[in-house]
């Protein structure tokens, strides 16, 4: 087991830290590669997220010093597929799995890996609740050694961090699909012209007496319409709105 020094702990930290905080997911992955480097070495990295509408597919790749290729080298090595979507959390060099001999010969290696110069790599795979979330490869150079187990280690220290990360924002995701738009809304509760727009002036965030202004209304008639609107759709106040309806109408 790798005996960390206190620089690589305050990397690990800062790099926990970023992956709660920064908002931007695909912005997250590209930062956790990037700080990686910082501690592990390898030469090539991908890190791809499980499709939300295929099952077994990769999607939205960030990418470090390889090509957009990628979706395709996954679907090439059949051995594996059994892993990573097995709905487990977990780190593995390939030569775990299958000899460095048979690698050679596998169809992937030679048209993925050799052209790349690629020799080695090192797998991070990112599950939560027996889910497959995304999957994180690190490749290193032919004529570099294999990678170690102290790098495992490194990688077993963030997997579940970045796992639970991952499940959220696949949670938020869900949600977001679930709202309608303002069309869909309209045509579901049979809202009224006016009521329609009332509620895309609800959804911009514009006040009540400027709604008032615009549409040259009473306060009294603006909240007589907005009570109908929570009638019809079944909510109580704004907050609820918010929940059922998508913020732009596209």
């Amino acid at each position: 087991m790798r005996h960390l020094e206190m620089n690589d702990w305050l990397v690990l930290n800062n790099m926990i830290y970023k992956i709660y905080t920064t908002e931007d997911e695909m912005e997250m992955r590209q930062s956790f590669i990037e700080q990686l480097k910082m501690i592990l070495d390898y030469d090539s990295a991908d890190f791809f997220l499980a499709s939300r509408e295929r099952e077994e597919s990769l999607v939205k790749p960030v990418l470090y010093n390889c090509g957009e290729e990628h979706e395709e080298l996954y679907a090439q090595i059949d051995y594996s597929q059994g892993i990573l979507f097995s709905g487990k959390s977990m780190v593995y060099r390939e030569t775990d799995i299958i000899s460095d001999e048979k690698r050679l010969l596998k169809p992937y290696y030679r048209n993925i890996y050799r052209p790349n110069s690629w020799h080695f790599s090192l797998q991070m795979i990112l599950a939560r609740d027996k889910k497959f979330l995304g999957v994180v490869t690190f490749y290193r150079r032919i004529g570099k050694d294999n990678f170690r187990y102290e790098d495992i280690f490194i990688l077993d220290l963030l997997k579940d961090h970045l796992s639970y990360r991952l499940k959220q924002d696949f949670g938020k995701d869900t949600k977001k699909e679930n709202k309608l738009t303002i069309k869909e809304t309209v045509e579901k509760y049979q809202l009224t012209r006016r009521e329609e727009t009332i509620l895309g002036c609800l959804m911009e965030g514009t006040d009540n007496v400027q709604i008032c202004d615009e549409l040259v209304i009473s306060l009294n008639t603006l909240k007589k319409h907005i009570l109908n609107i929570y009638r019809k759709l079944g909510i109580r106040n704004r907050v609820q709105l918010f929940k059922m309806v998508r913020e732009r109408g596209d």
